[in-house]
């Protein structure tokens, strides 16, 4: 697809996007490729037609995922302020899959659009996670060292997203190829690694209103990811090992 494409229809665009959407390794977050991809497609054929570039669009992103994590810092819980984090926090999500979408359009995306979606994705990893540090200290009624949840849940956030972008870059440097797991483990995968998917965690929001309830599901959800990077690591460097002797 190129610039030329920008006269056809809104739904022409839409289909398009979908007959050239990127494979999915087996096992991947479900809401990401079920839900927020296909958002980022309707997104995407708007923000084409509309002719706003990748990184127009990656500004946008922006400019919702952190009005949404200022809010849980600054915006006393309850449930309405708790519907609007989500809302801002998905809307984000949501624009930041139709970036590269609109990059493919476009006719291809370059270093520095890859470079400006990925800058914003580490800031908002670690700062979503201090912005809760910071409404806990605020308006939580909870012991001092409860403000370790946070901060050690943007520690784990901001190894996770390093080691997986990591992964691809040194994969694609050396032509090393993604693994996939076979159906049954790609299954039990899915269902693992639900809690480290971000559009998951972005509900857990909507308990804002419910201090304790919202404490107990992030409790829970950083017990997760904590898990899961604890298993990933080894793994990862064992992929590493092995690429090493692949391109000897």
């Amino acid at each position: 697809m190129s610039t030329s494409d920008s006269t056809a229809s809104y739904g022409d665009i839409v289909r398009r996007l979908a007959g050239a959407q990127k494979v999915s390794l087996p096992g991947s977050p479900p809401y990401s490729i079920y839900v927020n991809r296909k958002a980022g497609r309707l997104i995407a054929a708007w923000a084409y037609r509309a002719g706003l570039t990748p990184n127009a669009v990656t500004a946008i992103s922006a400019v919702l995922t952190f009005a949404g994590i200022l809010s849980i810092a600054l915006i006393p819980p309850a449930a309405w302020s708790g519907l609007l984090v989500w809302l801002l926090l998905a809307l984000g999500y949501a624009f930041d899959s139709a970036d590269g979408q609109v990059a493919r359009l476009r006719g291809g995306g370059s270093p520095a659009g890859e470079w400006l979606d990925h800058v914003v994705d580490c800031a908002k990893l670690s700062s979503l996670h201090i912005a809760v540090a910071i409404a806990m200290f605020r308006w939580f009624a909870l012991p001092p060292a409860w403000l370790l949840l946070p901060l050690l849940y943007a520690i784990v956030a901001a190894v996770t997203f390093f080691g997986m972008i990591l992964n691809d870059l040194l994969r694609d440097a050396r032509g090393g190829q993604r693994t996939r797991e076979p159906g049954r483990r790609a299954l039990a995968h899915t269902i693992l690694i639900l809690p480290t998917d971000y559009g998951i965690l972005c509900l857990v929001f909507l308990l804002l209103g419910w201090p304790m309830l919202f404490t107990i599901a992030y409790g829970l959800f950083f017990i997760a990811n904590l898990g899961a990077l604890a298993f990933a690591l080894p793994r990862w460097f064992a992929q590493m090992k092995q690429l090493g002797k692949e391109v000897r």
